[in-house]
């Protein structure tokens, strides 16, 4: 045993993946074969059999449960409880209770998630829009089909589509429902696989079914033209984009603004917001707001509060007295989720691959199949009554001479012999002979051999006729004309979501509603940063830092000032003092590379206030090069931006001055030197990058190490170190000249 351990100890370790047996041997595996036997298998599954749609609008989810309700009667018949559903499913879908009763939820009309929800439920269901809203237990609540459910179970008893064994072939269930109108395109639905996604928007089912109509008849037909935009049953205002909506129409991909409908009380001074957009919830605009009114962002609002109730959905704002309804509502679009974007992206199944396809070729693909579960239904009703017909010309002959049929079953010694003496004696097949030896001794007389016999005429004109049906690809499309047609006339209702074409977005900012007042603010060596109001300042001036810390800058401004942070990483990030809240002396402040979202290690190297961006700031870099940068190159439209390259990485950048005019500014060399210049030396470039020109000349193993205006310095002699063009070498450094002096003794 001990000379098989160290035989063992000897082998190279397993670095390509193991797996382990029953009894604990390791068995060596690449990574990739890994990936490929366990890996890959369980994504395809998630992508073909759980999180995509299909040509149908529906999730294999979906379709398990409705089928299940379907099947349990309960598209004609009366609610039952919702955990009799669930119970069922799972003959369908093992996947647990909780998972098949969520999935039941959001197809209820309480629920208000689809435009045509397909469960006629009883009972809380909770609200879509409504993130807290939680729905009842599955034992309190009932449900049964709704009645557009017709129009996805009408053709399945037809042979329409496939059926398929369920996980334990115990029974079978359909492959797709042959929805008769573009449920997939009328139903909202989203996903997450692996490796993608999908999330496709409702549209309104009166306008879908014209717009199909009008393709079928018209493969050149503008979509855009009877599709107008996304219906939502939330509601809201759609913000019409003709442009992004086209996009959506054509790649499948795009977003949409939605906007949320209010109304105002004259009498009571306050806003009621009925409608919000489909992509947003109660709880999260009620938390912006909270958030906004703490920041002082808002100041027209007295209290926000969330009145829902059983009759719909209800925010009350309460509004301060003088402030404008319109003005504080488009404020509140621009800062809050009450308006919201809504992504697009189309991504369905077609035979079992995920595809994403604009709103033309979903349409291309639902008529096509469609068209095959037409065909399939016709050629199986056209099989059913061939059935019929062949059973009838069987007892037509036999009618003729009724007679010879009596005396043939009456002389037949054994019951076994009547079929195949009827059949010897008739010329007619086995299933023929079956069917009259059936007939009751009542019928064989005058009145039912002449209606079997107009019956048979009659089969041979139906089956003509499907058989022209089948031949003639216009007499497909219209029997799908005509069912979207009496869809469109039955279901269809009217927009929920309203298109609004004359809108004005609003402004990113308007300096108008931000009351200005003055502050001052502190920036420290290790990067916080305070905003600190006079009067707060005046109670305590002391300003607090972190062990080791100091401060770095200070200035007197306007609270709603623009600001720009250089750091070490040649990068600089703009925003304005709103984004951070009036703090007090005796905090730390806010750590900018964390509020800034900076690169990990990345740390500030000076403020600048851009003001109307007519200034220059100067970099002064470690190889005795000066940069001077115009302002504005650093200008943007947004209100807080990154902007890389920000100034040259070629040398490290030793100090960072804002030059507001021209002025003399002093260099110290590590060597000691010192060299004074006029800033009028030094021509701006409108170029972030440039490695500027060099002012100090440095000895190898020499750096600048700092700058300073000549007004800030201790140099007694300046002239000594005063230059009148750069570059030049400066002067050693007196010790008189030094800013260390030495402590005289009294």
């Amino acid at each position: 045993m001990a000379k098989k351990n160290s035989t063992q100890s000897k082998k190279p370790p397993v670095d390509q993946g193991h797996v382990m047996g029953l009894r604990g041997a390791v068995v060596e595996q690449p990574i990739t074969q890994t990936l490929d036997s366990n890996y890959m298998p369980y994504a395809m599954s998630v992508i073909v059999s759980r999180a995509i749609p299909e040509i149908d609008g529906f999730k294999p989810s979906h379709r398990k449960l409705l089928y299940t309700m379907y099947k349990m009667g309960l598209l004609t018949g009366s609610r039952t409880k919702s955990a009799n559903i669930v119970g069922a499913t799972m003959k369908l879908n093992p996947h647990g209770d909780q998972a098949i009763y969520e999935t039941m939820v959001r197809l209820t009309r309480g629920n208000e998630s689809l435009l045509h929800p397909f469960v006629d439920s009883k009972g809380n269901f909770g609200k879509v829009y409504s993130r807290d809203m939680a729905y009842a237990a599955s034992r309190y609540t009932e449900a049964k089909l709704a009645p557009i459910c017709a129009e996805l179970f009408r053709d399945l008893d037809s042979d329409a589509v496939d059926f398929v064994p369920n996980y334990d072939n115990s029974t079978t269930e359909p492959v797709l429902l042959p929805t008769t109108f573009p449920n997939v395109l009328v139903s909202s639905n989203q996903g997450i696989a692996v490796g993608m996604a999908s999330q496709t928007c409702g549209f309104n089912l009166a306008e879908v079914c014209e717009t199909t109509v009008a393709y079928l008849k018209n493969p050149e037909h503008d979509v855009a033209s009877t599709l107008l935009a996304p219906d939502f049953p939330t509601g809201g205002e759609l913000l019409y984009d003709r442009e992004e909506l086209q996009k959506i129409y054509d790649t499948g991909r795009g977003g949409i603004k939605l906007r949320s409908r209010w109304r105002y009380d004259k009498k009571e001074h306050l806003i009621e917001v009925y409608e919000i957009p489909y992509s947003t919830s109660i709880e999260a605009i009620l938390d912006k707001v909270a958030e906004l009114l703490k920041a002082g962002k808002i100041r027209e609002i007295n209290d926000m509060r969330d009145e829902s109730d059983l009759s719909g959905l209800k925010l009350t704002i309460e509004l301060k007295r003088g402030v404008d309804p319109e003005k504080l509502m488009q404020k509140l679009f621009r800062l809050t989720p009450l308006q919201d974007t809504v992504s697009c992206n189309f991504n369905i199944l077609i035979a079992g691959m995920p595809r994403v396809m604009g709103v033309r070729e979903i349409l291309e693909e639902w008529t096509a199949w469609r068209t095959d579960c037409v065909r399939r239904r016709v050629y199986f009703v056209l099989g059913k009554k061939k059935d019929k017909l062949h059973l009838l010309l069987g007892l037509k002959r036999i009618l003729l001479d009724i007679d010879k049929a009596i005396a043939i079953i009456r002389e037949t010694e054994e019951e076994a012999e009547v079929i195949p003496n009827l059949m010897i004696g008739f010329g007619i097949d086995e299933r023929q002979a079956e069917f009259v030896a059936e007939i009751k001794l009542r019928n064989i007389n005058k009145e039912y051999i002449l209606k079997r016999v107009a019956e048979t005429q009659a089969l041979q004109e139906e089956i003509a006729d499907l058989e022209d049906t089948l031949a003639k690809p216009g007499r497909i499309r219209k029997i799908l004309i005509d069912e979207l047609t009496a869809v469109a006339k039955k279901y269809g209702q009217e927009r929920k979501t309203e298109i609004v074409y004359d809108y004005e977005l609003p402004a990113e900012q308007d300096e108008e509603e931000q009351e200005a007042y003055p502050v001052h603010i502190f920036l420290s060596r290790e990067g916080y940063f305070k905003k600190i109001t006079p009067q707060s300042l005046r109670m305590s001036g002391e300003q607090k830092f972190k062990e080791g810390d100091s401060l770095r800058q200070t200035a007197e401004t306007v609270s709603n000032a623009e600001v720009m942070f250089f750091t070490d990483r040649c990068q600089v990030y703009k925003t304005r003092l709103t984004e951070f809240g009036d703090a007090k002396a005796s905090v730390l402040g806010d750590y900018l590379p964390a509020k800034l979202g900076m690169d990990a290690g990345e740390n500030v190297a000076s403020r600048v206030p851009p003001g109307d961006y007519s200034s220059h700031p100067l970099f002064f870099f470690a190889n005795g090069k000066v940069a001077r940068v115009e302002l504005k190159a650093y200008a943007t439209t947004s209100n807080r931006r990154k902007l890389t390259g920000a100034y040259s990485d070629k040398s490290p950048l030793v100090a960072l001055r804002v030059l507001e005019q021209d002025q003399e500014l002093v260099l110290y060399s590590t060597e000691p030197r010192a060299l004074i210049f006029h800033t009028a030396l030094l021509s701006p470039k409108a170029t972030r990058s440039t490695q500027g020109v060099a002012v100090m000349t440095l000895k190898p193993k020499y750096q600048l190490e700092r700058v300073a205006a000549v007004e800030e310095t201790g140099i007694v002699n300046q002239a000594r170190y005063r230059v009148r063009s750069v570059p030049a070498a400066g002067a050693l450094l007196r010790s008189e000249d030094s800013d260390e002096k030495q402590l005289e003794l009294l």
